[in-house]
């Protein structure tokens, strides 16, 4: 039976909806915790992330899903919300978890949330953030900010509209002027642990390129790039959460 408790957390735009998942029998015990980041207009149910949970809780690794603002079962507007008030939600996420007490705290993000994941580390440092997991990256959403386009609808990127429909979700203008200037690489840089990057070479969405840029600016990162692998990681799943769980269980449990 798993152990998944239903949080929840006050955010800058209302509640921020969270799902702890802990494995049985290590109560008391200084296990360590991931914090799992999904994707834009995804939430923290979807694969990869679910499984992600589910194999690490097997290994004695607790992990912290969330949703976004504006995504999921969290409170706030869709149309309102930018990478920049994904990275509040994550520190808010992040600040929780120490409070609670968890002392070994790894990140794993998926598309957007990996480039939140990302910048976060940067921001926190390898002395709060043991180590990282980008999947399939989004830093793509800078450039396609400054080229006027998003998923396959074009805009004016020296007008943005207020609000541009995409897939039955109203993205707001200022999603698209806070991503032209966003300072993904350089912040993320600043970040000196471990990083594992997983990319596919048929992702359509986000070119394996962007996750191969990470890892010339990371000093110490891994690139796993898969032949024939989609942005959402479901052609190889097993052996993009076996890749994943492995590196976060070497370095969440290394020196425990």
């Amino acid at each position: 039976m798993k152990m998944i408790q239903k949080l929840s957390i006050q955010g800058a735009k209302g509640k921020i909806s969270m799902l702890l998942q802990t494995p049985q029998g290590h109560e008391g015990e200084n296990i360590p915790l991931a914090i799992l980041m999904h994707g834009f207009m995804a939430n923290k149910k979807l694969e990869p992330l679910k499984t992600i949970a589910s194999e690490l809780e097997k290994r004695g690794i607790a992990s912290l899903r969330f949703d976004f603002d504006g995504h999921g079962e969290s409170e706030g507007k869709f149309s309102e919300m930018t990478v920049l008030t994904e990275l509040d939600d994550a520190q808010r996420v992040y600040a929780h978890a120490v409070s609670m007490g968890w002392k070994t705290i790894g990140f794993a993000g998926h598309s957007q949330g990996g480039v939140v994941a990302g910048m976060l580390a940067g921001r926190l440092g390898s002395d709060k953030v043991r180590c990282v997991v980008q999947l399939a990256p989004a830093a793509v959403l800078r450039d396609d900010a400054l080229n006027g386009v998003l998923m396959g609808r074009h805009y004016d990127p020296k007008d943005p509209p207020e609000t541009l429909w995409v897939f039955f979700h109203r993205v707001g203008k200022g999603y698209f002027t806070v991503a032209q200037t966003l300072p993904i690489y350089e912040t993320s840089a600043m970040y000196t642990g471990p990083v594992c990057l997983i990319h596919g070479t048929r992702d359509s969405i986000v070119p394996y390129g962007y996750s191969e840029k990470y890892h010339e600016v990371y000093q110490n990162s891994e690139l796993h790039i898969l032949e024939k692998e989609n942005h959402f990681l479901s052609k190889r799943r097993k052996e993009v959460v076996e890749t994943t769980v492995a590196f976060l269980e070497k370095h969440l449990k290394g020196n425990l």
